[in-house]
């Protein structure tokens, strides 16, 4: 069980069901950190492009950069906090994230630029599975067996935090230019170490395996692993037959992979267990549809916005307002409901209409209709991310709670990076209004597949309504 100084227990836990609430602000604050960064580049590509004479195909990089870090690192920080506890990976990855914050302020380059991103990738990767891995601890200490409203804290500062995330990078932009959307990771990093310093337990559970000599670290599997996701993300940022090697590579690296990871004693991702577990597969699916469909929107909305209707980077950040302000509701209205289903069926039903409604859209088109389409995806984005990280909640293994927390993040930006590739390819000549309705077409479609898998998958009936440890 996760061990706190005796003296620091008093006044420290939650009335309701004897939570620790020092971890809270850690918790909140550092899993924040990813969020943020990815959607307040929203609307800073054009301004950069702008900056260093790049099209949008290049500034492009800026947003895989930081998703193929995260897709890779997600999973692998997260073994790593189920290994060694939170509180190392925590400071460690929030440390860097200062540094890369830095680093993007100075930056004489696009390519400089680039790196920032991936280093931000790599130094947010470590929060969410902290946390994560923190709240199931604290759930098997205090007894409680769904924490339900603990949870819908943490979709809040994620889920809200990253409609808001183009509303505040406008605003920055306009006071100071696309610089102060790196530089606002200083603040954020120092505070995050110190509350992480202060607030953090220096001992924390681990499961039996991962304190057995070798420490169930799967060095190999996580090798091949990153390999693997990066080949083909790799790919699926710039399809082209051209690289058909990366699908090559992806194929080798893959078998080798999933040959080890049925081998080893301690496998770094568990695949006999994984492939039993039908409905967290489910839900990393759902993930990976919801995450193309918001992602997708979230970039390629405010490009539209600045291009097609002459918006600048903050009248475009406001006009997504509604957006950050449904998603806040629907979050604050349902998030103590621990059930998912009827979540996950209104959000993908607002995702079509949003969809539906964006494909009609153009240049003589309201500025309320367009705040309308905001709002839609506002609702879907505030359900869809609440219900399946409560559902990871209810169905991964607890042994394994921050490498499965860090999957489900893989998926969302395994869509997060399909999002990217399409708004490339539907923008190729500048984000026109043909080239929003194509784009929209193909949400469209996604968003069905994302509502037919809802109605078909029962055991989400089951979520929330039996007891889960």
């Amino acid at each position: 069980m996760t061990r706190v100084p005796a003296a620091s227990r008093a006044g420290r836990r939650s009335e309701a069901g004897g939570f620790d609430r020092r971890l809270i602000a850690p918790m909140i604050l550092g899993s924040i950190l990813n969020p943020i960064n990815s959607s307040m580049l929203a609307v800073a590509l054009v301004p950069i492009g702008r900056w260093f004479h790049a099209s949008p195909a290049h500034t492009a990089w800026l947003v895989t950069g930081l998703y193929l870090a995260t897709a890779v690192g997600q999973p692998v920080i997260g073994r790593l906090v189920d290994t060694f506890g939170p509180r190392p990976l925590y400071l460690t990855g929030t440390t860097l994230v200062g540094v890369a914050g830095l680093l993007g302020v100075l930056a004489p380059s696009l390519g400089v630029l680039i790196v920032s991103r991936v280093l931000l990738g790599i130094g947010t990767s470590a929060a969410y599975p902290a946390s994560m891995f923190l709240l199931r601890a604290e759930a098997d200490r205090t007894g409680m067996r769904s924490p339900s409203g603990i949870l819908a804290a943490l979709s809040i500062s994620n889920q809200v935090i990253a409609v808001i995330g183009p509303t505040l990078g406008g605003l920055l932009i306009g006071v100071g230019g696309w610089h102060l959307i790196f530089a606002v990771n200083v603040p954020l990093s120092a505070a995050c170490l110190v509350l992480g310093a202060r607030r953090l337990p220096r001992r924390a559970a681990t499961s039996a395996a991962a304190v057995r000599p070798g420490g169930g670290l799967d060095v190999i599997g996580m090798a091949l692993f990153a390999g693997t996701l990066t080949a083909f993300m790799t790919f699926l940022m710039n399809p082209a037959w051209g690289l058909w090697w990366l699908l090559v590579i992806t194929a080798v690296a893959g078998t080798c992979f999933a040959v080890r990871e049925l081998r080893v004693a301690q496998p770094f991702l568990d695949l006999r267990v994984l492939g039993g577990n039908l409905p967290l597969l489910a839900t990393y699916g759902r993930q990976w549809l919801a995450y193309t469909t918001s992602y997708a929107f979230m970039y390629g909305f405010p490009q539209w916005l600045q291009d097609s209707r002459s918006l600048t980077p903050s009248a475009a950040g406001l006009l997504l307002l509604p957006m950050s302000a449904m998603a806040i509701a629907v979050t604050a209205l349902t998030g103590r409901r621990a059930e998912v289903r009827g979540k996950l069926v209104v959000g993908a039903a607002a995702q079509i209409a949003g969809c539906a409604v964006l494909s009609a859209a153009g240049s003589g088109s309201p500025m309320w209709l367009l705040a309308l389409i905001g709002a839609f995806v506002g609702v879907a984005q505030g359900l869809n991310g609440l219900a399946n990280q409560n559902a990871l909640y209810a169905q991964a293994d607890p042994a394994r709670m921050g490498s499965s927390a860090g999957l489900l993040r893989t998926f969302g930006y395994l869509g997060a990076l399909g999002a990217s590739a399409a708004d490339a390819a539907f923008y190729r000549h500048g984000a026109t209004t043909l080239g929003l309705h194509h784009l929209s077409l193909l949400l469209l479609g996604v968003s069905v597949l994302l509502l037919a898998g809802v109605l078909i998958d029962r055991s989400l009936r089951r979520v929330g309504r039996v007891p889960t440890t």
